[in-house]
């Protein structure tokens, strides 16, 4: 099994490269932190483009926590589940304020005691802010790394906790940038381009429609 995965993770280097990439554009932990809360349901490109004006506007994390409600709800109405996010994102700062000084912990537990903070965002802080060994499952992770064979599960906790047994530490935030990529790419949720993939030898949904042919 080692052998096998090293194989995928070989080849995932070779056509992706190990560098390390995020797609939510920011300039500080605090600003990865409320974009990555506002790509829940929600696209990065069009994350981005609300993020451009959003921290033009609101320079800090302080001014996130004294924000009018229904006014951050317009400003961030485009990435949908706007009540929510709007309402998570004040509390979240409120927290950053009071309890760290306006600064992100780089902690799981300090993180997910946030306002809306979730293990996948708390994960993608630690990867990309602080560099700390961290398996993000987002959408594609979950949906490939079944097709894998690295995991069964349905639960994102579970799935990251196989990922976390199934690959090297120094892969871990790597695998997540590298899948994302994949995902948009080649292997799409409806009518991935299998004759274009270069992990066919390794994938079960190629062989099951193989099969069936």
């Amino acid at each position: 099994m080692k052998k096998r995965t090293q194989e995928i993770l070989d080849k995932l280097d070779e056509v992706y490269t190990r560098e390390y990439k995020c797609y939510l554009n920011h300039e500080n932990p605090w600003q990865l932190l409320i974009a990555t809360m506002l790509s829940a349901q929600c696209t990065d490109a069009r994350v981005n483009v609300v993020t451009k004006d959003l921290f033009q506007k609101y320079k800090s994390p302080g001014d996130f926590a004294r924000a009018d409600l229904k006014e951050l709800e317009q400003d961030i109405h485009s990435t949908g589940f706007y009540h929510n996010k709007a309402k998570n994102i004040i509390a979240c700062c409120k927290d950053l304020v009071e309890k760290y000084d306006g600064e992100v912990p780089d902690t799981l537990e300090e993180l997910t005691a946030l306002a809306g903070v979730g293990r996948k965002t708390a994960n993608v802080i630690l990867g990309n802010i602080f560099h700390k060994p961290s398996v993000v499952v987002d959408t594609h992770v979950k949906r490939i790394s079944k097709k894998l064979g690295f995991t069964k599960e349905e639960d994102p906790e579970k799935i990251e906790y196989d990922l976390m047994k199934a690959l090297p530490e120094d892969h871990w935030i790597l695998y997540n940038i590298q899948i994302i990529t994949f995902g948009r790419e080649i292997c799409f949720a409806r009518n991935p381009k299998c004759e274009e993939c270069f992990l066919t030898d390794y994938c079960a949904y190629y062989k099951k429609g193989r099969k069936k042919k």
